[in-house]
Formats: structure tokens, sequence, C-alpha cells
């Protein structure tokens, strides 16, 4: 599962590095589908994978607020940020604690580590469609998707 996790940071990073060229009101621009907008699916995508790794743990969810991060460089440095956290979670929760229950507050259902995990790389995946369905919507190339063929970044390039 952890390299599932690795080649969505891999293209996570490409779509900030994408980003780059767009002038900030397209960066904002409300589109139709997803959150809304680019930078508020790449702020969504990371609120949510850090909410929930957080929550296998029991530790309080931290609320962040869009308001707070309007700007890719800031949504990018959150990324990093909550990045270097779920490394430290899944380096030292490997695949023996996938069967153990997890509840949340947000949710009044009781789920799985391996549940929660897989839901994770999903969402991100699904929300990855969707900037590249608004990029060709912009007549420009969204980053590659595709998994084969990519030299994944282990756990380690990210702690420099």
């Amino acid at each position: 599962m952890i390299p599932f996790f690795e080649y969505n940071w891999q293209v996570r990073d490409e779509w900030f590095a994408w980003c780059s060229q767009l002038p900030e009101e397209e960066l904002i621009r409300f589109r139709t589908g997803g959150v809304g907008s680019f930078l508020k699916t790449l702020f969504h995508i990371i609120d949510v994978e850090y909410s929930w790794i957080r929550g296998i743990q029991g530790k309080e969810d931290i609320v962040f607020d869009y308001a707070g991060y309007d700007s890719l460089e800031k949504v990018q440095s959150l990324s990093d940020r909550c990045r270097s956290e779920v490394i430290e979670f899944l380096k030292e929760n490997r695949e023996g604690r996938a069967t153990d229950a997890v509840r949340v507050p947000w949710d009044d259902e009781k789920f799985t580590v391996g549940e929660v995990l897989h839901h994770l790389i999903a969402h991100e995946i699904h929300h990855i469609g969707q900037l590249s369905v608004w990029a060709r919507e912009l007549d420009l190339t969204p980053v590659s998707a595709h998994y084969a063929g990519r030299t994944l970044k282990p756990f380690v390039s990210y702690e420099s």
C-alpha cells in the first residue's frame, strides 16, 4: 500500500509544479465538479489525508481553515508539513494494524485501518482525475496519471 501513497505524493507534487503556470485567478476560479477550484481541491486532498491519519492514531483532528492557505505556495507548504507526519505514521504502522478498528469524530461508522488507508489512496486519485478534466478544459496537458513506468521516491527521499 505504501507505494500508492508515494505515487499519490509524486503526482501531487507534479500538480503543484503544473499549477505554477496558472495565474492566481485560474487557480481559484470556481469550476464545476470536485471541490470547486484547483487550489481548494489540492487543499482538500491534504486536509482529508491528514485528518484520517490523525483519526487512525486517536489524535484530535486539526481543522485547517482554507482562508489561511490562499496561495499555491501555502498549500504546498501545508502538504509538505502534513506529509512528514503521515510518513512517520506509515513507517511505524505497517500492514499489521489493517484490521484494527477506527472511529473518528466526524463519522458515526466504525472502519478498519486498512479501509481508511485504501480510502485515502482512492480519494486522492479521484480528485486528481478532476484536476485532469479541468486542465483539459483549459486546453492544457494534465499531469500524467500513469503508475507504470514511474520511479517512485521512497520515504527516505522525502525526509531530506
